[in-house]
């Protein structure tokens, strides 16, 4: 089940080829290294899906935050890892803490500024683009976010810019967007295995890189089409006939 859209980016025209199918599938369709980076954010462990929601189903500030139920999510091992190194160049891969793999010493850490949260304080990164570690402060707590890519630590005054939480594990669509900025070369080919909120993918059309992304759960793809729907209906210079999808759920 194959989606792709062609879309006009700020850095220039790229296109977003997102479908519905388990990458293990969607890997094997491409060539050694055809990918110049791969931004992969793969389960950590199985429960938040099943429950229906991650941490707690109403915060502290009595904002209800349950998700639909999903499959059990699948913990990447070793075949998973060496496909994503087969068809990729570099990578960065979140969560790398929780996996038994042989990573590159790089690290990326994402300081959530979570105040007082219940949730980690902080998420690690692996990446094979770099030998030391690298911080990036950008708060992620609730309806507490970030301000803008670069002033991370203060909080966002307009609640209605905020990024509408539509996954149990979602990142901010700019920490993806400093991802490219700070490591990726224009022009290069980016991959996602994981999808889940569509983050990246936003990302990388706001841009301009082109991105193949795969979401294995029926649901959260149908969620990720809206969201980049949504996006995309705000751009007033993108003529509708330029986004084009052939087989998809919606």
């Amino acid at each position: 089940m194959k989606t792709a859209a062609h879309l006009g980016g700020e850095g220039g025209d790229c296109v977003i080829t997102f479908t519905n199918e388990d990458c293990m599938d969607g890997m094997s369709r491409y060539a050694d290294k055809h990918f110049d980076l791969a931004i992969v954010d793969p389960p950590y462990f199985s429960g938040p899906e099943r429950r229906t929601y991650y941490g707690s189903k109403v915060s502290r500030s009595g904002v209800t935050r349950t998700y639909h139920k999903t499959d059990k999510w699948t913990v990447p091992g070793p075949r998973y890892f060496e496909e994503l190194e087969r068809v990729s160049k570099h990578y960065i891969v979140w969560g790398c803490n929780y996996y038994d793999w042989h990573f590159a010493p790089g690290r990326i850490v994402w300081d959530k500024c979570n105040g007082m949260s219940t949730f980690s304080d902080a998420e690690i990164a692996a990446t094979d683009l770099i030998r030391t570690v690298r911080l990036y402060p950008f708060m992620w707590n609730g309806m507490c976010q970030g301000r803008s890519i670069y002033d991370g630590r203060t909080q966002q005054g307009n609640k209605t810019l905020n990024e509408l939480r539509i996954h149990p594990t979602q990142k901010p669509v700019m920490l993806y967007e400093w991802l490219l900025l700070t490591f990726a070369r224009q022009g290069w080919r980016i991959l996602d295995t994981h999808v889940g909120s569509a983050s990246s993918l936003l990302a990388c059309h706001r841009l301009g890189f082109d991105v193949v992304g795969f979401e294995l759960d029926a649901e959260n793809y149908k969620r990720a089409r809206h969201r980049i729907d949504e996006e995309l209906a705000q751009l007033s210079f993108l003529d509708p006939r330029d986004l084009t999808f052939s087989g998809g759920l919606i």
